[in-house]
């Protein structure tokens, strides 16, 4: 499904049509201990699933990448206790102070919090980034894509020319970032995210317009 680009508000109600089309094939449905499955455990299964599908894809994600996601499903954009904060950075082998520096949070007077699509430098270039996170590319996108689609495009480009992985998970990052706001019912953040990927593939085209030929390294020609 997320092949196919469906828009994160429609990737729940797209992954329930499959497993409740079982109800309309057999006469009853039963769960892993003989017992009669109601659709209302069904639908409960299903949200676990996705979710947990979405989840293992943080495997793929940068360190400081699955700290920030970890952080904002706790906290979304608000302050949180640096104490609280540093435990889970020794946990995903990364630092405050690093993160600091990779532009992506501010930490000050014993509080910490991730920056916005709108608060991110309007002048960044990945390209100068000695410390290029996931979970930058997905929110300056974000704040560019807020300028129209010729501005993302551009951004696309410019990071796919530092780090094709990290561009091209950029669209996955947000499928996941979608699910954490929705579930915590944090709407604003959820357009955000949803926005970038039903954009994704216009996005890719023009980006691929608008792109310099890549230089060929050793890696590349590999």
């Amino acid at each position: 499904m997320q092949a196919g680009n469906i828009a994160p508000v429609d990737l729940a109600q797209a992954a329930i049509g499959p497993g409740m089309a079982v109800f309309t094939r057999y006469v009853s449905v039963l769960d892993a201990q003989g017992k009669a499955l109601t659709v209302r455990e069904a639908l409960a299964l299903i949200n676990e699933t996705l979710d947990t599908a979405l989840a293992e894809q943080e495997g793929d994600f940068d360190a400081d990448s699955r700290w920030a996601l970890a952080w904002f499903e706790q906290y979304g954009f608000d302050e949180g206790e640096y104490g609280v904060a540093l435990v889970l950075s020794t946990a995903k082998n990364t630092s405050i102070d690093g993160m600091r520096d990779a532009g992506i949070l501010v930490a000050k007077s014993g509080k910490v919090r991730l920056l916005k699509p709108d608060e991110l430098p309007a002048d960044w270039n990945p390209a100068a980034d000695a410390r290029l996170t996931g979970w930058e590319t997905v929110h300056h996108l974000i704040r560019a894509l807020n300028l129209g689609e010729v501005a993302a495009s551009a951004m696309l480009a410019a990071i796919r020319q530092v780090s094709p992985a990290k561009a091209d998970a950029a669209r996955e990052f947000a499928y996941r970032l979608y699910s954490i706001s929705e579930r915590k019912k944090r709407a604003q953040d959820a357009l955000g995210y949803n926005a970038l990927v039903q954009a994704w593939p216009e996005l890719l085209k023009l980006a691929q317009v608008v792109a310099p030929e890549p230089v060929a390294t050793q890696e590349s020609l590999l």
